[in-house]
This record gives C-alpha cells, sequence and structure tokens, in this order.
C-alpha cells in the first residue's frame, strides 16, 4: 500500500489535469450567488504588498485591509487592537468577527428594559446601529427578535424609507413557552427589509412584567444573524446571562460592496476594483448602488489584486495540496511532541470501551468553532481561551485552547487526560477528549449552558431563582463531586483552583466542577504533594501557599471561601471594605466570632434559612477555613453535613417547630417586667429575619 504523502501528491497531480481541462473549455464569466463563500481567502496572497493578512484570529483580506493604505477605502480599514489577546480588529467602535466573500459579520447590540416585583422599572436601555456613509447594509440574513413574556419592541429607520417592524412576546407561565420555538411566547421575530443601513430599537412591557415577575423580570430585544441565535425556552426568561451570551454568540451580518456605483459606471471609472485578469463585476443584490468582483468560472483567488489575483482553479489546488503536505507533516510533528504515541499507548492499554477518550483532528475543531471565531469565544482566562463549538452531530462543546504546554510535563498532561476522561460524576463537567495536532493541545469538554455560579452570585439585580434551598443544593452537589474526585476517582485528583467561576451552571442550574488545569493527581499511597503554588488570590489556601505542599485539605480552604461568598453575596476580595477585611475569609471568620453573622448574609439567605442551618453552615465554613490544615474537615464530611443541612429545608414542619419556638421566646421577654433580657442567638437571628434591626 502506498503511503499518505505519496498518495496526497498522486491526487493532486490527477486532480490538477482534470482541472486544467474544465477550465480551458469553461473560462466564460458567470453571476455570483448570495453563497457565503471564502474563495477571496484562497489565493496564495490576499493583501497588498506590506499589509498585514491577520488580527488575532481573523483573516482579513484586500479589499479590507489592517491600517492607513491597506484597504480599498477608507470604511474597509480597520484598527488591530493588540491590548487584548489575542488582537480584535475594529471599525471604529464596532469589533470585526469575520469575512467572506459577500458578508462581514460584527459585533451586536441588544435592548433591555427589567423589573422589580412591583412593576417598577430598574434597568434599561435603547440599541441602536448606524452604518450609513459606507457601502455596508444589513443583510437579510438576519432577524429582529424579542425575548421576554410580557413585551413588545420596535425597530426602525426614522427618515430612512420610513421603515419600521416590530413583534409582541406573550405568555402568563413558564409552562407556556413550549420547547425552543420563537413564534410568540417567550419569544418572536421577524424580518428586516433590504439595504438597511441604520436602525434604532425601543422596548416596552404590556403590564410591567407584574404578572410574569416569577420567572420572568426583563424584556430583549435585538438584530442578529438568524442561523446564530438558538432559543433556549423557558431557561432563557430567567439567565441573567441572556444579554451577555447573546452579544458574545450572535452576531450582525452586513452586505458589503464596491463604491457608490453600479458595474456599468464602474467599468469606465479609473477606481475600477476587480484588478485581476480573468475577473468580472457583479452588481450588489441589496436595492443598494455597489459591486463586487469575482473571479470567472474555472478561476479562484482574490479578483481586487492585480494582476494574478485569479488563478486557474487547478493552479489553486496544487498551492493548497502542497500546503496541506506541510500541514500534514506540521500535525505529525504536533501529534508526536505532544504525547499523542504516548496517548494511544495509554488507551489501548486500558479497560473498558475504546472510545471512552475520543482524539479529534484539528480539521474537526475548526470547523466546529469557525475556525476559531471571536463570537465562539466563551471566556478567556490565565491558562487559556475557551470556545463554543458544534460538533457534525449538533452536540454542544466547549473547546479550551491553552497558551502554553512545558514539554517536561508531557507524561503527567497525557496520563491526566486518561484519567479525567474517566470520571464519571453528573455534578463534574465531562472531559470528551483532546486534539494533539496543534502546537498546544486542545480539551474538549461537554457544554454547560447557564454560566458561572460568579456570574449569578455577583449579578446586579440577583436572579430569582438563587434561592437559599438552591444555593444550599448547589453547594452540596460541588461538595460531592469534589467528595467523589478526593476519594471515589481510580486515582485521587485535587482540583487546586476551586472557586465560583470553575462551578458551571446547566440548563437545571444543577452544579458542576469544571477546568482541571491546575489539577493534579495524587498516587493512592500519597496524601500530598509538592508543586509550585497555583490557585486564585482569595481561594488559595494559606498552608499550600506557605509549604507548596498540595493536599486535598487545600481543596476543602478554597471551598469554604464558595460557602462563604454564596452566603453573603460578597466578592472574594474587596477593597471597598476596610483594609482589614479586605479579604472574604477574615470579614467572615470575624462577624462569626463577634455575633454579627446575620448582618453580613444576603438578606435573603436570612429571610429563607432557618437558624440552625445557618449556624451550622457558618460553622462548617470555618473549620473549612482553619488555618492548620489538618483541623480541616475532609471532603467528604463537608459533603455529607451539606446534605444533611439540605434534608432539613425539605421537611418544613422542622422549620415550623423551630420558628414557634423562637416567637415564644421573643413573647416571654416581651412579656416580661421592666427589665430587658439581653437576646439569644436565636433571637437576634428573628429580629434580622423580621427586619426588626
Amino acid at each position: 500500500m502506498l503511503p499518505e504523502n505519496t498518495l496526497l501528491q498522486l491526487a493532486c497531480l490527477l486532480f490538477t489535469a482534470v482541472t486544467l481541462t474544465f477550465a480551458a473549455t469553461n473560462s466564460t464569466n458567470s453571476t455570483n450567488t448570495t453563497a457565503d463563500t471564502l474563495n477571496i481567502l484562497k489565493a496564495p496572497v490576499i493583501t497588498k504588498t506590506g499589509c498585514p493578512s491577520r488580527c488575532g484570529d481573523l483573516t482579513v483580506p484586500y479589499p479590507f485591509g489592517i491600517g492607513r493604505g491597506c484597504g480599498i477605502a477608507e470604511w474597509f480599514e480597520f484598527n488591530c487592537n493588540d491590548t487584548f489577546d489575542p488582537p480584535q480588529a475594529y471599525l471604529g467602535n464596532i469589533q470585526i468577527y469575520e469575512i467572506s466573500d459577500n458578508y462581514m459579520r460584527i459585533s451586536n447590540v441588544m435592548a433591555s428594559r427589567c423589573y422589580d416585583r412591583t412593576g417598577e422599572d430598574v434597568q434599561g436601555n435603547r440599541a441602536s446601529s448606524n452604518i450609513s456613509g459606507t457601502t455596508y447594509s444589513y443583510s437579510e440574513l438576519n432577524k429582529f427578535f424579542v425575548v421576554g413574556c410580557d413585551d413588545l419592541a420596535v425597530v426602525n429607520a426614522e427618515g430612512w424609507r420610513d421603515f419600521s417592524c416590530g413583534c409582541v412576546t406573550r405568555c402568563s407561565s413558564a409552562e407556556d413557552v413550549i420547547g425552543e420555538s420563537c413564534s410568540g411566547r417567550g419569544c418572536c421575530q421577524t424580518s428586516l427589509t433590504k439595504g438597511l443601513q441604520f436602525y434604532s430599537t425601543a422596548l416596552g412591557t404590556l403590564n410591567n412584567h407584574t404578572n410574569v415577575s416569577s420567572f420572568d423580570r426583563c424584556g430583549y430585544a435585538f438584530v442578529g444573524e438568524e442561523e446564530r441565535f438558538h432559543f433556549r425556552g423557558a431557561s432563557d426568561l430567567s439567565d441573567w446571562n441572556f444579554t451577555r451570551r447573546v452579544l458574545t454568540t450572535v452576531p450582525i451580518v452586513l452586505d458589503w460592496a464596491i463604491a457608490n456605483m453600479t458595474c456599468a459606471e464602474a467599468q469606465n471609472s479609473e477606481d475600477y476594483a476587480c484588478k485581476a485578469i480573468n475577473s468580472h463585476c457583479v452588481d450588489s443584490h441589496t436595492g443598494l448602488r455597489g459591486y463586487r468582483c469575482s473571479c470567472n468560472e474555472g478561476y479562484e483567488g482574490n479578483p481586487y489584486l492585480d494582476p494574478a489575483g485569479c488563478i486557474v482553479v487547478a493552479m489553486t489546488w496544487l498551492y493548497f495540496c502542497l500546503q496541506k503536505r506541510k500541514l500534514i507533516k506540521l500535525q505529525q510533528k504536533f501529534f508526536q511532541q505532544n504525547g499523542g504515541l504516548l496517548l494511544k499507548q495509554q488507551l489501548s492499554s486500558e479497560e473498558g470501551p475504546m472510545d471512552s477518550t475520543k482524539i479529534f483532528r484539528a480539521k474537526e475543531l475548526e470547523k466546529a468553532t469557525n475556525n476559531y471565531a471571536e463570537d465562539r469565544i466563551l471566556g478567556r482566562g490565565g491558562n487559556g481561551t475557551v470556545y463554543k463549538g458544534i460538533l457534525p452531530d449538533k452536540r454542544m462543546v466547549a473547546i479550551k485552547k491553552s497558551r502554553v504546554m512545558d514539554q517536561s510535563q508531557i507524561g503527567q498532561f497525557i496520563n491526566e487526560v486518561v484519567i479525567l476522561t474517566q470520571v464519571n460524576h453528573r455534578n463534574v463537567v465531562k472531559l470528551l477528549g483532546c486534539c494533539l495536532e496543534s502546537e498546544v493541545p486542545l480539551l474538549v469538554y461537554e457544554y454547560v449552558s447557564n454560566g458561572t455560579l460568579f456570574q449569578h452570585i455577583h449579578s446586579k439585580g440577583r436572579p430569582s431563582w438563587l434561592s437559599w434551598e438552591n444555593r444550599l443544593r448547589i453547594a452540596s452537589e460541588a461538595a460531592g463531586a469534589l467528595s467523589y474526585l478526593h476519594s471515589a476517582a481510580s486515582i485521587p485528583v485535587i482540583h487546586r483552583d476551586v472557586k465560583s467561576t470553575n462551578i458551571l451552571l446547566d440548563e437545571y442550574y444543577k452544579a458542576k466542577i469544571s477546568d482541571f488545569g491546575a489539577s493534579r493527581l495524587i498516587s493512592q499511597d500519597r496524601t500530598e504533594v509538592t508543586t509550585l503554588v497555583q490557585g486564585t488570590l482569595g481561594y488559595l489556601d494559606p498552608a499550600y501557599f506557605q509549604t507548596s505542599q498540595l493536599t486535598e485539605k487545600s481543596d476543602v480552604y478554597s471551598f469554604g471561601v464558595v460557602l462563604a461568598e454564596l452566603l453573603t453575596g460578597e466578592k472574594v476580595i474587596d477593597v471597598g471594605r476596610s483594609q482589614e477585611h479586605t479579604n472574604l475569609t477574615g470579614y467572615f471568620i470575624t462577624a462569626l466570632e463577634e455575633n454579627r453573622l446575620f448582618q453580613i448574609l444576603e438578606p435573603r439567605v436570612v429571610r429563607e434559612g432557618s437558624f440552625e442551618q445557618l449556624q451550622a453552615i457558618a460553622e462548617l465554613i470555618k473549620r473549612c477555613l482553619h488555618l492548620n490544615s489538618e483541623d480541616r474537615p475532609k471532603m467528604k464530611e463537608v459533603a455529607v453535613e451539606l446534605e444533611g443541612l439540605r434534608k432539613f429545608t425539605q421537611h418544613p414542619w422542622a422549620q415550623q417547630l423551630v420558628h414557634q419556638e423562637s416567637v415564644g421566646l421573643m413573647n416571654e421577654n416581651e412579656s416580661g417586667d421592666l427589665y430587658t433580657a439581653p437576646l439569644t442567638d436565636k433571637e437576634r437571628f428573628e429580629s434580622y429575619k423580621n427586619g426588626r434591626f
């Protein structure tokens, strides 16, 4: 059997011969279509001489350019802002995500309006977008969306063909929102007119959300690409991360054209843009004046570059065949360099299903992330960038692209990949596999849709779902997951970076522990390991910081900080607090010791929790935060205690008895003589609960 490279060469030569014949007999002009094609990127040279072709992850072909003089006109010239990592391309204050033969995708804007339970308007903004004075227009690939249960919105362009349209959403309960259809219940959509260059959005309400406030506090309106927005049903109505999700994943699509003239006018102009031999002009389909250039049939490349922008298809393919060979060799090099052979060996020696760890191809993940497009970014961290990907089977995944890989740690990395793919717990984000064909390994995880616990705790208006019972459930789920990693997994795993941003929430607000970039495996016969100190300020175990000795108790300390954050709603580091209480741990412990616990807890927690529960969880937090790691409980003990407190909430009769006992004590004091007895902790709690303090 012939080697892969030899087969590739033969295929290239055969294809060249066939397409040369085809090109010789089919060099007539053809009409361009509105398909979202990328022929403009297929030329060996895609920019003017001396101009950069990339800004971060964005490829910028002529007639566009990066910097003055690199584009065909002022509004085709972008600024590459390298203060971001990776750099981002901007036209004014508009971020550019993607460029194709016909379209350009840009950053979005959104109108929103939120209400409290009484119907008071507490937060809101209008949204508008203006590209007039350019040769861009809003594409028909966009739709106007309104999301909410008591909302109406209008998008209009005053003075622009008198265009106006809108839609209304109605529903009386979350159950009314059936499935994920955007057809009027919870979500509506309508089309835009051709050639639009300006719009503004006005959002209103029918009843100020007073009838739906228990599950829907806000309404939203925006223009965006229809194919990129996926309404998730009732969960979107209570998702405080909704605005961020739309702004980062749903772009606005623009049609673009050259100049303000038709092909007939442009061909007689000195500035005619179709410079390449074997290219022709195509009038814009938007209804505005303007044109684009296209290579003749049988040719590919960049028709805006003189003179050889359009070359015979076979020559293009020959060039790409050679590039493909180089890429294959480079991928093979990276695969070996990143431990691919070791991983295959590990997988073949593992018992159980062979496909428990999938080795993804680089091309698979490029396609899944739309070539790592800016609008697919879910988040950035110290270790890398996480992208949202969609696999061919329509599964959504999270793909982590690391910054660097220490070659001396490849063996450890491969071992951890194998172990973590065997971790099977409902509250741990599942590692699906990896890709080793890129310069740094890529990790592929299950996609978790509702953002991080941090985002929900610290959002401007606390989400209605974040009740005391749900906080306790999330704490119990996260503790159970960490306990599993410490003791029930085949090899113990210490997370080493437990924090609220690494606890994700799925569509049902179930907790999932994520981000094992800093994790370490511990042999069964060892209880600690010496490492370089790594973690997040505020959550970092002081004992680990001082000794570099990592134990499971380091995770316990960090989890104690998360519990304090969950109960108080306070930031872990806050310079707004007094200097000695900048750190949440000191702030919490001091309040507990000075009998001021209920003053620092979030009011809703005090209202909904019982005295016994809050006192017990506060003492548990104190034990978790003990400076001496040996005095901290094990994660399993923490999980058991939290589960016990959860069961307490599931028996309201227990809380009723506690409340009656507390009220009885208070009545005894109130009916006493002129002497005032000091309040007990329980009485103090009831006073806070009832708003007396």
